[in-house]
């Protein structure tokens, strides 16, 4: 098991990218595929397209993020990849709904961000597990709820 306890850089640098590059185009450029939740953690285990299990365990300073070089060597290098994040995009009906809304949102922790009149909601699961929490809401048809990707 290879261990990783610090980020080398990202894949967007200048000073890495073109050696990327040349990895890549040699057949010596790994994957290793993070879901989008768990590049907040600072340790977790992994395995890399290839198979290579790695154990990281990054500083406190450092955050996993897509492009994150996690080695980087003559002949090879890994490299993150994220997954894709899914939203559940909730649109309140009115001001009123939209208060309502934001205080569910709040006591259930969901992260979330701001587009327009829309909450957005991170999923980390099925989009049904997070509108059944506010079932009476979508129900009375307070607030639209629909899932994204992006």
């Amino acid at each position: 098991m290879l261990r990783i306890e610090s980020l080398v850089g990202a894949s967007t640098d200048p000073g890495l990218h073109e050696h990327l590059h040349h990895l890549e185009h040699h057949g010596d450029l790994e994957v290793v595929k993070i879901a989008v939740g768990d590049l907040d953690r600072r340790r977790l285990l992994a395995r890399t397209e290839r198979g290579e299990e790695l154990a990281i365990a990054l500083p406190r300073d450092q955050k996993l993020f897509d492009g994150a070089v996690l080695l980087m060597e003559a002949r090879r290098a890994i490299v993150v990849k994220a997954g894709e994040q899914r939203w559940l995009r909730l649109s309140p009906r009115g001001t009123e709904e939209a208060l309502e809304l934001g205080y569910h949102a709040g006591n259930l922790h969901w992260r979330v961000r701001f587009e327009g009149k829309d909450l957005l909601v991170s999923l980390d699961g099925p989009a049904a597990d997070y509108v059944a929490r506010i079932d009476p809401l979508v129900r009375s048809g307070a607030v639209l709820a629909a899932e994204e990707h992006q």
